[in-house]
């Protein structure tokens, strides 16, 4: 992601608090819907059940609790109550501002619609340059749940991507902040410029996160996109997660022969290319014993994309790891001085160098429609009459009946 352009189109998660110091700044958001339509690339199927009821809508009503705007909701002309919001849920800004306002809001209500009390709505309208907020103040939306000024919630759910993370990861006690969301059952949810944030967490925390759509990224849409929500939501409450994963979601894939019927487990880890590979060589970059390797991207050339995996090889990250999955490299155009360059020779490469198995076409990460899952979970990949699938276990999730996935989209 190292295209100006690109990274405004790429999400990650970060909130603060008002500040005085904070700088305002006005303009026409930037839209990431053509863009990712046309980015997008074939995906596997996921079945979840259940139907939609239509698009709910819902009033906002903020009442102050304990000092702080908690935003509650009533439904309206919905054709459909709109659940008690019971789940306990903070907003986290690792990243870029979303500087739409009716977006924000539009997220906010179909969020609290679903079952979600949010705790700090208010974040979503902080701005401090492109990031949402200083430093410190979105370190400290981490920081306080670590120190116990903050309880910590059922669940963390990241606001946006973009660039910014990497600043605040320093300033947050990830050992205490890991155990403290271990005690209490919390997931964190986020993808993209998130992938600093959760690889500290599991580096240093030993605590999973939930690869995931985002609020201002997907909830603030004009239509989110239904298979996306419905996965969030499965991933988030199905202790024993799979993800099939058909032949035809697999172009290329040379490895299926190596499954088993036991198949590979390991610790799957990872998340945005660019993100993981700026880590390479730091306390934030995880490494399990026998883990599995996930990466993807969006809008890196492939000579981009092999130099940041080369950047992670000549580092040691692929050392005592049983495989490496990759999800979609979308949007990455032919190489000007060889066409016959692309991703296909780039992978051919990636398993010469580090004699693992290399399994693609995982549907998540700058697509339109994504798969949910655990990150730094127990994760098992066997073969299937199809293809592959993934299984989950050892992640913390929420009871289904406190969530109407409808309200999402």
């Amino acid at each position: 992601m190292s295209n100006p352009p690109i990274n405004a189109a790429i999400d990650a998660a970060l909130d603060t608090q008002p500040s005085s110091t904070s700088i305002v700044i006005q303009r026409k958001p930037l839209s990431r819907r053509q863009f990712l339509t046309k980015a997008s690339i074939g995906v596997g199927a996921l079945t979840v059940t259940g139907s939609a009821l239509g698009k709910v809508v819902t009033q906002p009503v903020t009442q102050l609790v304990n000092n702080e705007t908690v935003l509650t909701n009533t439904p309206t002309n919905t054709g459909a109550a709109c659940l008690p919001a019971t789940i306990a849920t903070r907003l986290f800004a690792s990243s870029n501002a979303g500087l739409n306002d009716e977006r924000n809001q539009l997220s906010l209500e179909r969020l609290s619609c679903a079952g979600f009390k949010i705790e700090n709505p208010q974040i979503v309208h902080r701005q401090f340059l492109r990031f949402a907020g200083t430093d410190s103040q979105r370190a400290s939306d981490l920081q306080n749940i670590a120190t116990g000024a903050i309880a910590a919630p059922k669940l963390l759910l990241g606001v946006r991507g973009g660039y910014g993370a990497m600043r605040v990861l320093p300033m947050v006690d990830w050992v205490t902040l890991g155990r403290v969301m271990r005690e209490r059952g919390t997931i964190m949810a986020g993808f993209s410029d998130v992938t600093a944030v959760q690889c500290a967490l599991l580096a240093q925390g030993k605590m999973s996160s939930l690869a995931a759509p985002m609020l201002y990224s997907e909830f603030g849409k004009t239509k989110p996109d239904q298979i996306s929500s419905q996965g969030f939501v499965e991933a988030l409450t199905n202790p024993a997660l799979k993800i099939e994963l058909t032949q035809s979601a697999m172009p290329a894939n040379t490895e299926a022969s190596v499954l088993s019927s036991t198949g590979i487990t390991g610790t799957l880890w990872g998340g945005n290319l660019s993100v993981v590979s700026a880590l390479a060589g730091s306390e934030y970059l995880p490494q399990p014993d026998g883990g599995i390797v996930f990466l993807e991207d969006v809008g890196e050339q492939p000579y981009r994309v092999e130099r940041m995996l080369y950047s992670l090889y000549l580092a040691g990250a692929f050392k005592n790891q049983q495989a490496i999955v990759l999800g979609p490299f979308t949007s990455s155009g032919e190489d000007s001085y060889d066409v016959r360059y692309n991703m296909a020779e780039v992978i051919m490469q990636l398993r010469q160098v580090t004699g693992l198995p290399v399994f693609t076409g995982v549907p998540f990460g700058h697509v339109a429609r994504k798969h949910s899952f655990p990150l730094g979970s127990t994760c098992q990949l066997t073969a299937n009459g199809a293809g592959m699938t993934m299984a989950f276990s050892d992640y913390p999730v929420i009871e289904r009946g406190l969530i109407r996935a409808e309200a999402l989209w």
